[in-house]
């Protein structure tokens, strides 16, 4: 990952264009930054893996498992008061 201002991307642009094929080039503008990537045929698969949930997602706890426990906080709640 490399940071650049606008200014040096444009005046270096073939340079990070053709970092741009191994990395991903980050140009800063004022307070917005672009990407700069390389497209083609894997950038589903790079989707995929970034969004295949991880370990500690599999040991979270069910919607139905957290509403069971807010209610019992609650009604813990309005009985100390």
């Amino acid at each position: 990952m490399t940071v650049v201002s606008s200014k040096e991307f444009v005046t270096n642009e073939k340079k990070y264009f053709e970092m741009a094929i191994d990395e991903q080039i980050f140009v800063q503008r004022g307070n917005i930054m672009f990407i700069v990537t390389k497209a083609g045929e894997n950038i589903n698969e790079k989707k995929k893996k970034r969004l295949k949930p991880d370990d500690d997602l599999r040991c979270a706890i069910t919607g139905k498992e957290l509403l069971e426990k807010v209610y019992v906080s609650v009604d813990k709640f309005f009985e100390n008061k």
